[in-house]
């Protein structure tokens, strides 16, 4: 029995840091991964992405950095585009989705802005 509370234990402390470590910010000032919800369909890099909400997934390959959407629950959807990280002068204070229209009237994401970062997403 002493060993069954020993473990659950061990596991909960294990548990509870993974959690503070995974909330952390990356050197650059954002999340490492995020959500986000696309309200109409929306050109991310070369995908036209469908309406829904979506994991976010910053990383890093080389000196590039990389946005990889997946899209939550329904049909997949996946895009991946290099992205620019530009400094705010404060961390942002809300989530901001930022999008121009194309030739084709199509949403084409520019800039993802996201709460408590110190740096902004520009496509």
């Amino acid at each position: 029995m002493r060993f069954l509370k020993a473990t659950a234990l061990f596991f909960a402390i294990i548990l509870c840091v993974s959690g503070v470590l995974s909330a952390k910010t990356s050197k650059y000032g954002v999340a490492d991964v995020r959500k986000v919800t696309l309200t109409a369909p929306t050109r991310v890099g070369e995908v036209l992405l469908p309406p829904g909400q979506y994991e976010v997934r910053h990383l890093m390959e080389g000196d590039n950095h990389i946005m990889v959407f997946n899209k939550i629950g329904g049909k997949a959807a996946e895009a991946r585009v290099k992205c620019n990280l530009v400094p705010l002068k404060q961390k942002a204070d809300r989530d901001e989705v930022v999008y121009t229209l194309n030739a084709a009237n199509e949403r084409v994401l520019q800039t993802l802005r996201f709460s408590g970062d110190a740096a902004e997403h520009v496509f």
